[in-house]
């Protein structure tokens, strides 16, 4: 059904409904016959005016129907313009793309015929290489040939004699070159290590040696020593017994004096002293007590300097045992020399001397901490063993690492030394214990090893005088000029030094010096 069907079907609705309408209206009017002759003019006339409404109305309809198709149709037409011209944009892109592929195929297909090209060269040659290679072997073996039966050698022989020859060049070369780079050394090593040693020393400050082996302890009066002797002695005896300190009241005024090598005994003893004086209590029983009780808190003292030496030296990680060896340093003591004290000496020494060589310096405190462990020994030690395999062994045994423990067994070189450790650990040792004040010596062994190096140095010959000077660590020699000459006196000062090296035992180190003088004398007269 079109368009103008649809307006005419409408116009004739509406007419119809127009005339249903008018008739219904004039039916109501006229209800008589006598109305419905007077309406039927009326009617008539209503009946034109509709018909002429409705041919007006279906022409607008008309008119507007075909606006509206009108307006449908172009819009239909520029969908369809539209469309076309995608099309033919489509159209074009894939033309282009197929141009570009068929150039780009033309491309390929020459490439490819190059290459093929290129492979046939590419074969060519390598047959000709190939040949060559053949004539050129066989023109080398009969050169080979050739030059046996020349020089009488096989090839393996010449070959042989070749490599050697060149190894023995290499080998000089090389010989030169290290002593190049040790003379060098030589020239500056001395000045570095001069200077890392000194800065070193200048950045650590101790006090000196005041440990001994005797303790004073001060009472307010004469009367306590009678309460302390008991009667009969049996207090005093009972002190000594439980302390093993040997307790000697004499006339000293207000003063009893401990004696005992052992420091943690006579700390013990002293403070068991100090409680029961305090206390006023001294018989046998309470003087068990009070020195079981002192003992206890002295080793619940050891744990804690051992922490506070660590703590204070930076050190993580340490066997509590270990721990409490260095806290039993503090009632030790070498040559005077208290031993945690001297121990927290060569740790910083080490941490220093350790961070100016480029080493790790928390290793390094480590092992100059407990590098005298073992002369703490315990119960179980084998006395007979020396300190530093005895403290090696022992940090073995915590689980040290190999380089601190190497370092502690080779700082007096019982062992041999594997790390750089070692040598950092001994040479702070040294600096430690060799400078001055740092150790006290009994005056009969200091005389007696001055006088062993002058007899060392006596015992060679042409050896004139000879005079230990420096507290024994210079030696001075004076050789006869006619027995001994100037190369002699330079073997012999070297000889001198590793005769002392190898007889004595010493703390740093000790200076040879030869001197050979020739005197012309004449007088005028």
């Amino acid at each position: 059904m079109d368009t103008n069907t649809i307006l005419i079907f409408a116009g004739g609705l509406i007419l119809g409904l127009s005339i249903g309408i008018v008739i219904s209206k004039i039916l109501e009017k006229n209800r008589g016959a006598k109305a419905i002759e007077l309406s039927k003019a009326e009617a008539d006339t209503i009946i034109k005016k509709a018909k002429l409404d409705a041919d007006a109305l279906k022409k607008n309809k008309i008119l507007q129907a075909k606006e509206r198709f009108i307006e449908l149709k172009a819009e239909h037409e520029k969908v369809i313009l539209t469309r076309d011209k995608k099309m033919a944009e489509a159209e074009k892109r894939t033309r282009d793309k197929e141009s570009q592929i068929s150039s780009e195929l033309a491309k390929q297909k020459k490439a490819v015929e190059k290459a093929e090209a290129k492979i046939k060269d590419y074969d060519y040659r390598l047959e000709f290489l190939n040949k060559k290679e053949a004539e050129v072997e066989k023109l080398h073996k009969n050169q080979v040939k050739q030059l046996e039966v020349i020089s009488s050698l096989s090839a393996e022989e010449a070959k042989a004699q070749l490599i050697e020859s060149l190894k023995n060049e290499a080998k000089n070369d090389a010989m030169a070159f290290v002593q190049d780079t040790i003379e060098e050394a030589k020239l500056t090593a001395q000045q570095d290590a001069k200077k890392i040693i000194i800065n070193t020393i200048q950045r650590v400050g101790t006090e000196e040696a005041v440990d001994n082996c005797v303790s004073v302890f001060n009472i307010e009066s004469d009367d306590v020593k009678g309460r302390i002797i008991g009667r009969e002695g049996r207090n005093i005896r009972a002190i000594e017994a439980a302390t093993g300190v040997e307790i000697i009241v004499d006339d000293t005024p207000e003063a009893i004096i401990l004696s005992c090598f052992d420091s943690v005994r006579r700390e013990i003893a002293r403070l068991s002293l100090h409680k029961l004086v305090t206390d006023g209590r001294i018989h046998p029983a309470r003087i068990e007590e009070v020195v079981r009780k002192t003992r206890k808190q002295i080793d619940q003292e050891i744990i804690e300097v051992g922490k506070r030496t660590v703590i204070d030296l930076g050190i993580h990680g340490l066997h509590p045992e270990l721990i409490k060896m260095v806290g039993r340093m503090k009632y030790r003591s070498s040559y005077g020399q208290n031993l945690l004290q001297h121990s927290r000496e060569v740790a910083k020494l080490c941490g220093i001397m350790s961070a100016e060589l480029g080493l790790n310096p928390k290793l390094a405190k480590r092992a100059g901490l407990l590098h005298d462990i073992g002369k703490v020994p315990d119960a179980e030690a084998d006395m007979e063993t020396p300190h530093a395999i005895l403290g090696m062994q022992w940090a073995e045994k915590y689980g040290e690492k190999p380089d601190v423990c190497n370092a502690i067994g080779a700082h007096h070189d019982e062992i041999e030394m594997t790390s750089l450790l070692s040598p950092v650990v001994q040479v702070c040792d040294a600096i430690s214990g060799a400078r001055p004040g740092a150790r006290r010596q009994v005056l009969d062994s200091y005389i007696q090893r001055l006088k062993d190096l002058e007899d060392i140095a006596f015992g060679f010959d042409g050896v004139k005088k000879a005079y230990a000077i420096q507290a024994g660590r210079e030696l001075r020699v004076i050789v006869e000029s006619e027995k001994v000459n100037d190369d002699k006196a330079s073997n012999l000062s070297f000889e001198i030094s590793q005769k002392i090296q190898t007889d004595m035992t010493y703390p740093g180190q000790v200076k040879v010096t030869v001197i050979r003088e020739t005197r012309a004398v004449n007088i005028a007269k």
